[in-house]
Parts: C-alpha cells; structure tokens; sequence
C-alpha cells in the first residue's frame, strides 16, 4: 500500500542524504520526494511516498525519527489528510483545443504559435488517468512534482 510520510529536517549540507541513505541501507523505495523550505529557515520540509504495509511504515517512521538531522516525522496515512500532486504538459499546440483543456480541467501556463504547456492539479490517481488521457495527444514532455499531503486534523506537522 501506498503511503505518504511527511517529516521536518535541519535545513543541513547532507541531511537529505542521510534521509535517502536510511532508505538505501534498509531495502526501501521512495516512491515520490519533495523537499521544500518551510517558514522556519533552520528547517525544510520532506514530503514522501513509499510503498509498504503498516509495519514497514511504522518502521521506516521509527528509523527517520533517530536521525539527527529529523526534527518531527508524521505517517500521514494514519488520519484523513489532503494528498495533491501538480504535473505540467508540453504539447504541439494544434494536437488539443481549448475546450478540450477545459474540459479535462487544466489550465493553459505558456503558449505560442506552436507550443502550449498546460497545469494540472490533483490526487495522483486522477493524473495517472489523465496521462493515459492525454497519450493521444502526443505530449512532448511531462513533468510531475510527486504527492504533496497535508493532514486534515488538528495535528500539525511544526515544532
């Protein structure tokens, strides 16, 4: 199964790589990695998807939170929580119309005589769906970010 685990890090030279070295050393995959910077300058925000049941996951959460660099982790599959991934297409402009953009929800970001990029948003599931969509339209190049999620309780993910 598929799981989202979000954890605050010291904003350090290494500590990412100590992150993915954990999953290395123990046999893990990540599936999907966002890091960001946070409103704190001294920490950074690591979004990630891995693929496991509840015990790898409890593991993987209980290996992350002895690393130095770690501030907090949080499994956010174990409450209800907001998962969101943005993907960008190229396309010739003259393989897709308007609203056919519309229709399929996306929202145009470039455009020229001969290029337009298009943004979509959504669950990752939805984009999977809209990439096997979009094959007929020979897209140039697409590009996706990787899950972003964030709980939808009273827990928070801050120190």
């Amino acid at each position: 199964m598929k799981r989202v685990i979000a954890l605050l890090m010291e904003n350090q030279p290494g500590a990412l790589s100590r992150v993915v070295g954990l999953f290395s050393q123990r046999g893990y995959n990540i599936e999907t990695l966002i890091v960001a910077p946070t409103n704190d300058p001294t920490l950074s925000r690591l979004t990630m998807t891995t693929i496991g049941d509840e015990k790898v996951v409890q593991q993987i959460t209980k290996q992350l939170d002895k690393l130095i660099d770690v501030v907090t982790v949080c499994d956010l599959g174990e409450s209800e929580f907001v998962e969101r991934e943005l993907m960008l297409v190229k396309l010739n402009k003259s393989s897709i119309a308007i609203d056919e953009i519309e229709k399929l929800q996306g929202k145009v970001v470039f455009e020229d005589n001969n290029i337009i990029n298009l943004q979509f948003v959504g669950e990752p599931d939805k984009l999977d769906k809209l990439v096997d969509n979009l094959k007929t339209k020979e897209p140039l190049e697409i590009v996706r970010s990787g899950s972003l999620g964030i709980s939808s309780n009273s827990k928070t993910l801050t120190i």
